[in-house]
């Protein structure tokens, strides 16, 4: 016996999104119309709806593929999502607790180190890494795009050199929020505090998960697996993802 855990939000139009989410419905009435037929020629009197929606592939919950961070990776054409290998996106999950970070901060490498001190576990190639900050709580405000602790681009490194291929946070990206990004360059003129734990996908291939939820209906920070595998939107650096954990009952 399993017990299924959603980790994804939903996809829909909120304040919680950059960009708009545009549903347009066909609803039964219409279906019918559409195919030249009266919803009196269906069955029950109803065709069947169908809807088209306008969106991105970073709405909702989503994995960034290394194309999205730049057209190499090392030496080599960066993957898209419809090549991300579908082995790298189910595994062992390991949640790892940063919800005292304050928003805007960088989670680092020692903290990193002194969390997984914490729940006496060794990162290991195959490890689902999932950044639990708590941010999940805003979904459905504006706060949501801004409020958050972000992982470094050292942290990336230190994960990605592990073997860790995903990993995963509950807030609007993986790196701190835009306007802190922004806020430090514009200060110091230092390139390199833009977009870091993006970048670092330049050099180590890994994947991201962002948007993220529930994290705190899991289990505790190990013991399940985690299937995140993408829709494969051929060419395109990012796909929407349904995440869910299993986990024993």
């Amino acid at each position: 016996m399993t017990r299924l855990v959603d980790l994804s939000v939903p996809t829909e139009q909120t304040d919680s999104e950059a960009t708009p989410v545009k549903i347009d419905l066909l609803d039964h009435v219409a279906g019918a119309t559409v195919l030249g037929l009266s919803p009196e020629d269906f069955p029950g009197g109803m065709a069947i709806s169908n809807e088209t929606v306008t969106l991105t592939t970073h709405t909702g919950t989503h994995m960034d593929a290394p194309l999205h961070y730049g057209p190499l990776t090392g030496d080599a054409p960066a993957r898209s999502i419809d090549q991300v290998p579908l082995e790298w996106c189910y595994g062992p999950g390991v949640r790892l607790d940063f919800r005292d970070v304050p928003p805007g901060r960088g989670i680092t490498v020692p903290m990193l180190e002194e969390e997984f001190l914490r729940i006496g576990h060794v990162p290991v190639a195959g490890d689902i890494v999932l950044l639990w900050t708590g941010a999940d709580a805003l979904w459905g405000s504006s706060d949501y795009l801004t409020t958050f602790a972000g992982l470094t681009g050292e942290g990336t490194v230190f994960l990605a050199e592990h073997g860790v291929k995903v990993i995963g946070i509950d807030a609007w990206g993986l790196d701190r929020p835009i306007p802190h990004m922004i806020e430090d360059y514009r200060r110091t003129g230092d390139r390199s505090v833009l977009w870091p734990a993006h970048v670092a996908g330049r050099t180590h291939p890994y994947l991201q998960l962002e948007k993220l939820a529930h994290l705190g209906d899991l289990p505790g920070p190990t013991g399940y697996t985690v299937a995140c595998f993408p829709v494969p939107v051929t060419g395109a650096g990012a796909g929407w993802t349904r995440v869910v954990a299993i986990c024993d009952a």
